[in-house]
């Protein structure tokens, strides 16, 4: 019951913050509490096969008979990566926004428990009814943390954000109960299960659109596009990231997206492998475009947040470029990339936040020769803009030369226009760090008023265990990449005709039987 226990004992957190009597301890319970959950997540080694290419400590049971809805939870070594990242970044959410939230605490960290629970639960259920309730509750806490704790244009930002993911995740759920129907003509029996799901033989007719495949292929398609977000599908982002407290766009960005491009991998393209084919162009190219106007965009964005919301844009891009390339490398690439974005745009979201608490003003042209006043602020930037142009030996480069490698071997000519972002990358981020942190001293840098410190204990020690994670993830990929290998290798090489095995413990693989409890 590891799995059960990785993605529920959050909720049972949430209950003990909200019924803990003491206030001005509940930010050290919650911590602690992220700390033992992250600490339960790591159990996963001491069980997990990364030489296996199913589903493990599988967890399966009847939940609506009548309608063949399980209870249904494993990992592998797509889903591996994900679900630690999101038990990693909690616990340094929560010691970031130690001074930032002041106002209803307690019901902060209830929300980010319940958002954890969510997101988990979005990686592990591989029962299609399942998966979509936590897909949907993922919705409501993130409502409440940009609507209660954002800015000043919160509720428009909210509204957006909720309405986007809403009308995408509509013609999702049609789709599922669709395919539950095509299980019980094929097999006699209604089943949501993501195994019964990948033995439907769906027709697909090429040059199209209304082919059955094409059709549901779209309905899952969209709605992990604008969770992603894709172009031109991407505007709810930057609007909700500039309202959103920082933890909100440190969660945000550092695994919410991270549901939409993982939803391509584990549903989309082995579910609809023909439709995939044939619609590949289309997303390499949307993936392109998003590459580049990301970047242009970032470029002459006045507000620093606002750019690295635009940032996000273009990162995404990549991994959505490297998913579609149906290779190894692209779609390794594209899920280490997924890594090291929660990583490294989490990072600087974090320190835009940290300077943010010092002088209430994001406004890049306010500032200049932050150098010369806060060095070790300006140290761990520094590390985490290189990290962010995919400078080699930071994760970034890994995740942007596998994608890039297997975007040339498959499509040459989106590689060549694809490439163009990292040179674009490292205008935006390193003229934004050059306006910011040398010249001549800004308005806000020489407020005599309001004298700037440097970062704190408590400050470093957030930034400390990110700034190791992105020097060993780029000097030492294969530490992560072999843990993902196999299922990679099984998702490129099986794509056409995709099964998942149960792999049961101390026993071999498993052939899933249609329609099995």
């Amino acid at each position: 019951m590891i799995l059960s226990s990785i993605v529920f004992l959050p909720l049972l957190f949430a209950l003990l913050v909200a019924i803990w009597p003491k206030a001005n301890t509940v930010r050290h319970l919650a911590l602690g509490l992220s700390v033992i959950e992250f600490i339960v997540s790591l159990s996963l080694f001491k069980s997990f096969d990364a030489s296996a290419t199913g589903l493990q400590m599988v967890e399966k049971f009847m939940w609506i008979e009548r309608f063949g809805i399980q209870y249904f939870m494993g990992i592998d070594g797509i889903s591996l990566w994900l679900v630690l990242l999101t038990t990693f970044l909690t616990p340094i959410i929560i010691l970031a926004s130690w001074t930032s939230i002041t106002e209803r605490v307690k019901g902060f960290h209830i929300c980010l428990f319940i958002l954890q629970t969510a997101m988990l639960g979005t990686f592990l259920a591989m029962d299609a009814v399942f998966f979509y309730v936590f897909w949907e509750l993922s919705l409501v806490p993130m409502y409440f943390m940009v609507g209660i704790w954002g800015g000043a244009r919160r509720i428009y930002a909210t509204v957006k954000f909720f309405i986007y993911t809403m009308a995408g995740s509509v013609l999702m759920l049609v789709a599922i109960i669709y395919m539950m129907y095509l299980t019980q003509e094929a097999t006699g029996q209604m089943s949501a299960s993501l195994l019964d799901f990948y033995q439907l033989q769906i027709p697909f007719v090429g040059g199209t659109f209304f082919s059955l495949q094409t059709l549901l292929f779209f309905a899952f398609a969209l709605a992990f596009a604008i969770k992603v977000p894709a172009f031109p599908v991407h505007t709810w982002l930057p609007d909700a990231h500039v309202e959103a407290p920082t933890p909100g766009s440190v969660i945000l960005a550092g695994v919410m997206l991270k549901m939409g491009t993982y939803g391509f991998m584990r549903w989309v393209i082995p579910l609809f492998p023909e439709a995939s084919e044939y619609w590949a162009w289309l997303f390499m190219l949307i993936g392109t475009v998003g590459i580049i106007y990301g970047a242009l965009v970032a470029m002459v964005q006045p507000d620093v947040k606002k750019l690295v919301a635009y940032s996000s844009v273009s990162h995404m891009g990549y991994i959505l470029l490297g998913l579609f390339a149906f290779n190894a490398y692209g779609m390794g690439g594209g899920l280490y990339q997924m890594l090291n974005h929660g990583i490294s745009t989490g990072a600087l979201f974090i320190l835009i936040g940290m300077i943010y608490e010092r002088t209430h003003s994001r406004e890049i042209s306010k500032y200049g020769g932050l150098a010369g006043v806060l060095p070790i602020f300006t140290i761990f930037f520094f590390i985490i803009t290189l990290s962010s142009i995919a400078v080699p030996m930071t994760n970034g480069f890994v995740g942007e030369f596998f994608i890039l490698l297997g975007t040339y071997q498959s499509h040459p000519v989106f590689a060549y226009f694809a490439v163009s972002g990292v040179v674009l990358g490292a205008v935006y981020m390193l003229w934004m760090f050059k306006r910011v942190f040398f010249g001549e001293q800004g308005e806000l840098v020489k407020d005599e008023h309001h004298p700037l410190h440097d970062l704190n204990a408590r400050e470093i020690t957030v930034l400390v265990p990110l700034v190791i994670m992105v020097f060993w993830m780029g000097l030492f990929p294969n530490h992560f990449l072999n843990f993902s290998k196999a299922s990679i290798d099984h998702l490129v090489n099986n794509r056409s005709n995709y099964n998942l095995t149960i792999v049961q413990p101390g026993a071999s693989e498993v052939t899933h039987a249609q329609g099995g409890n």
